[in-house]
């Protein structure tokens, strides 16, 4: 089970996936409330993350079932992944890769010109980027 949101310094959401589908609103939830603590988290760190170049927020908070793992970017935008606590073949390194490669994704779809910033995100290929990183997981 992996959740990949990507969400706007306003906290809405600009593309979320999740994998399997049945449980989203549980997800919905889950992804929100870690909002709080990425928020939490950046106001904590303050200065200190404008001045660091590691973006990585690291596992902000397990529950009973999932581990929730956060990223943000230098414009604000937050990266948030939900995974089965119950995956321990998972390291640190291997998450903080997977955000790097979302982050590597996102930037190419604020080059495109055609692209608003603040919109949703539609994407194929980031899309299939997502999908094949849920696939690895999984």
């Amino acid at each position: 089970v992996l959740v990949s949101v990507i969400s706007s310094p306003q906290n809405y959401p600009l593309y979320i996936r999740s994998v399997p589908t049945e449980n989203e609103l549980k997800f919905h939830y889950t992804v929100h409330t870690s909002l709080d603590v990425v928020d939490e988290k950046i106001s904590a760190m303050g200065k200190a993350l404008v001045d660091q170049r590691e973006l990585y927020l690291g596992l902000l908070y397990p529950t009973e079932d999932y581990k929730v793992y956060g990223y943000v970017t230098n414009s604000k935008v937050k990266f948030v992944m939900v995974v089965d606590s119950s995956n321990t073949a998972l390291r640190d390194n291997e998450i903080r890769s997977m955000f790097r490669k979302l982050h590597n994704s996102y930037t190419d779809i604020m080059c495109n010109p055609f692209y608003n910033p603040g919109d949703r995100i539609h994407s194929r290929a980031f899309d299939n980027m997502v999908n094949s990183m849920m696939m690895q997981v999984c």
